[in-house]
């Protein structure tokens, strides 16, 4: 069998399980009830405790606790807990002027010795928390009045143990900002879409509640406490592996935290090596292979990319074939998302998109699983 031949199997054997996994996707969306602003319950019985890791930022936090201070929700009903992790800025000083507002501010002292500071953050704080909720966000996010009423009201209908919201990028400063926010609404669709199968793969920290007394249950961050990222994916699969009826995905626009995208590649490619690093430590072998699934069908696009230009004058059908059905199923997938996030502009970018995916996808495959990156100035496996 000839290398050409080879690679017109593989490419159409990963292009159609992509295909159809892009649909089971977007099937899992789908079950994923709507949650209207008539459905969301006022009446509030469980006490909450809003948790934020913050390190140097001082330039987000103030406005990030001010929505937060904002929400339409019983003061008496939840608490804000800030850690510091050893900030050399004045975010700790800025945390400390909203005492006065009920703002607990708890500072790490560790030295550099640790690999994931913001475990230690959040393990820290759900110890000195009150509230049998725990919610956990960014200091750099922002949201609505009604987000934490939506997102708590959501959790106590369902009896969940554990549940995902969405986060979407906003205000966006260039067009590589704007690429991101696509992007990123693939992934949280991703996540949405396994919990809506009952096959809980992925969520965001910054927009995550689970219940305190399960978060001891499973051990914490035991076992997964080596890992500098994954303080909201791994602990999912530790509730998932036993509880996957119990978590679910808050899709309600009042819901979303907002955030900002990567302002340069660099970043943004430190970032995705931190989220690709953990697959590593990943025990339900259904989540690695949908990962491996998805970067060999971005393999096999770059070597039949590779095989169409060597081939040039042969209009190489296959290959034209395989980037269509991959263009259709994402739009399938992403369109409903887009709409979601009211950000239905933004498909014209899919098709740049798409073939920029295909490429970083396979690099980032392997760069996030070997070596060490940069995260918040400090040097992490």
């Amino acid at each position: 069998m000839s290398i050409a031949t080879s690679l017109d199997i593989f490419l159409i054997v990963t292009t159609i399980i992509y295909t159809l996994l892009v649909l089971y996707m977007r099937r899992g969306w789908s079950r994923n009830a709507s949650l209207s602003p008539e459905q969301a319950p006022v009446r509030i019985a469980s006490k909450v405790s809003v948790l934020i890791a913050a390190r140097n930022e001082e330039a987000n936090i103030a406005r990030t606790l001010d929505c937060i201070m904002g929400q339409d929700f019983l003061q008496e009903k939840f608490e804000v807990i800030v850690v510091d992790d050893h900030s050399t800025d004045s975010t700790a000083s800025i945390v400390a002027s909203y005492a006065d507002r009920g703002v607990k501010l708890i500072q790490l002292n560790e030295g550099d010795k640790l690999n994931s500071y913001k475990k230690l953050a959040i393990s820290r704080a759900i110890a000195e928390a009150t509230g049998d909720i725990i919610v956990t966000t960014d200091a750099d996010c922002r949201m609505g009045k009604n987000w934490l009423s939506t997102v708590i009201g959501y959790f106590e209908n369902k009896n969940a143990m554990m549940l995902s919201s969405p986060v979407v990028y906003s205000e966006e400063k260039s067009y590589f900002e704007r690429l991101q926010t696509l992007e990123f609404l693939y992934l949280i669709g991703l996540g949405a879409a396994g919990i809506g199968n009952r096959h809980p793969t992925t969520c965001n920290g910054a927009n995550l509640a689970y219940r305190r007394d399960a978060f001891y249950a499973m051990g914490g961050f035991t076992g997964i406490d080596n890992v500098a990222s994954g303080d909201d994916e791994l602990l999912l699969h530790k509730v998932a592996e036993q509880h996957a009826d119990r978590v679910w995905f808050c899709k309600s626009p009042l819901a979303i935290v907002y955030t900002d995208a990567k302002p340069n590649l660099a970043s943004f490619i430190s970032q995705r090596r931190r989220w690709a690093s953990k697959s590593t430590k990943y025990k339900d072998k259904r989540v690695v292979a949908l990962g491996v699934a998805i970067w060999l069908f971005n393999l096999a696009l770059l070597a039949g990319a590779i095989h169409f230009l060597v081939d040039l004058p042969h209009v190489h059908t296959l290959f034209i074939g395989a980037i269509a059905l991959k263009l259709l199923a994402e739009l399938v997938f992403i369109a409903p998302l887009c709409r979601f996030a009211k950000r239905n502009s933004l498909l014209w970018n899919l098709p740049l998109l798409s073939f920029i995916h295909a490429v970083y996808l396979v690099y980032i495959g392997v760069a996030g699983n070997i070596g060490k990156y940069q995260w918040k100035g400090r040097k992490v496996n």
